[in-house]
């Protein structure tokens, strides 16, 4: 049986076997840079998530039961926090981790840059794998409610594999460690607790998460080939220079 990581290296770069259908850059432009066509194929990329009864899911139920424990501290009210990524929850998620705000008064184009590749690592990215899978997500396993019931109804009928948060978030740190690598510790950290909110607040299995991750990680490879993005990430960079001068 092949591992996630060697699915990982085998499949990093590849591309659709087969063509998505769904949102992308031609209908919702703000949201996305990439077309259906241009999107890695989360459903080659990663393996089957881990069966119920296999040792791989009994490590899913204990890191389940351990971020459980988590939800009455202040780790628990952070993983909270951390589910509300809509509108410019992304920017203001990381805005600690860059070491300032990230606005769209106060960085507009680093700003427009993370709001438009939302989609991209949240959706288009994991879409293949989640409408094929359709795993079940823990708090619908359990019939234990989330640390933030705002969207749970929504992602019942929502795959949990890959985890969309997580990859947002791992991808998001990568983009912006590139812009500013003297806070590349604080930013990567960030992305990766992302991910574990996802766990501490049962929306996620741990196998989700690390799933995400690597899809994260091939989203933000293939923006690097596509123009607008490129553009964009150029305009951030400026804009970050001049006021870091």
């Amino acid at each position: 049986m092949k591992t996630l990581t060697t699915f990982c290296l085998a499949s990093l770069f590849s591309v659709n076997a087969f063509a998505l259908t769904g949102n992308d850059a031609t209908t919702k432009p703000d949201l996305y840079y990439l077309k259906n066509d241009q999107a890695i194929n989360s459903l080659t990329l990663l393996p089957p998530p881990p069966a119920v009864g296999s040792i791989a899911f009994l490590n899913d139920q204990a890191m389940y039961e351990q971020g459980r424990l988590l939800r009455s501290t202040e780790r628990g009210k952070q993983a909270a926090e951390d589910a509300n990524l809509s509108g410019g929850g992304v920017a203001n998620a990381f805005s600690a981790a860059f070491g300032s705000p990230i606005t769209a008064k106060d960085t507009p184009e680093l700003h427009k840059l993370l709001t438009n590749m939302i989609e991209d690592a949240g959706d288009l990215a994991t879409r293949s794998a989640k409408e094929k899978y359709m795993r079940i997500r823990p708090f619908a396993f359990y019939g234990v409610p989330t640390c933030n019931t705002t969207e749970q109804d929504k992602l019942s009928k929502n795959g949990s594999y890959p985890s969309g948060h997580t990859s947002i978030g791992w991808a998001t740190a990568l983009v912006l460690t590139e812009i500013n690598p003297q806070r590349q510790d604080q930013i990567l950290q960030r992305g990766y607790d992302l991910g574990q909110s996802r766990v501490i607040c049962g929306y996620h299995w741990q196998s989700d998460v690390d799933a995400a991750r690597i899809v994260g990680s091939a989203v933000v490879a293939t923006l690097h080939t596509n123009d607008a993005f490129q553009q964009q990430l150029k305009k951030a960079k400026e804009e970050f220079a001049k006021q870091h001068k």
